[in-house]
């Protein structure tokens, strides 16, 4: 079939294409852009089309199967879009929601819980925090590597009693204080 006779017969079919596009996409202009999709690629894949078939149908799955493949992406993506003239995405993290541990733990309140640890902990738990590997903890220290990772596990582990008797306490700056 010549490029020719290809472009007549998809034009026979393309109100038809239409009214099926809208029927999946219930959106004119997302029917449109299908359309104009399955055009692209009836035309770029027309060699592949057999004479003498029902070429309705092929260009209708063609149609179908770009419309499933196009929702299964927009479906990964989780991007909804609002129906406003603005076009603003919903998702798009403008808004912000404000939530106690941040208002209530700060940075100095968490240096001060790490000052009040004995120093066998706190050493090696700094080191790591400011990016020493634990082989290079244990030779700075002179000290066996398990032995590094045992008091960085304990200092965490005291760190994380502290906070959450913090938490629970209620208020933060009057235990601190």
């Amino acid at each position: 079939m010549s490029k020719l006779e290809f472009t007549d017969a998809f034009s026979q079919f393309e109100a038809i294409l239409f009214s099926f596009a809208c029927h999946l996409t219930k959106d004119e202009d997302e029917a449109q852009d299908l359309l104009q999709e399955t055009a692209y690629k009836a035309f770029k894949y027309r060699s592949m089309y057999r004479p003498h078939t029902n070429l309705r149908a092929w260009l209708m799955t063609i149609m179908r199967n770009t419309f499933i493949n196009n929702y299964r992406q927009k479906k990964r993506r989780q991007t909804l879009n609002d129906k406003t003239n603005n076009n603003y995405f919903l998702n798009s993290g403008g808004r912000t929601v404000h939530n106690l541990g941040e208002s209530v733990v700060t940075l100095n309140e968490v240096n001060r819980l790490i000052d009040s640890l004995e120093d066998w902990m706190k050493v090696p738990f700094l080191m790591h925090y400011q990016g020493f590997k634990y082989e290079e903890i244990a030779t700075e220290l002179d000290i066996p590597l398990g032995t590094v990772k045992s008091r960085i596990f304990f200092a965490r582990k005291r760190l994380q009693e502290s906070l959450q008797a913090l938490y629970q306490a209620g208020s933060v700056t009057e235990l601190l204080n």
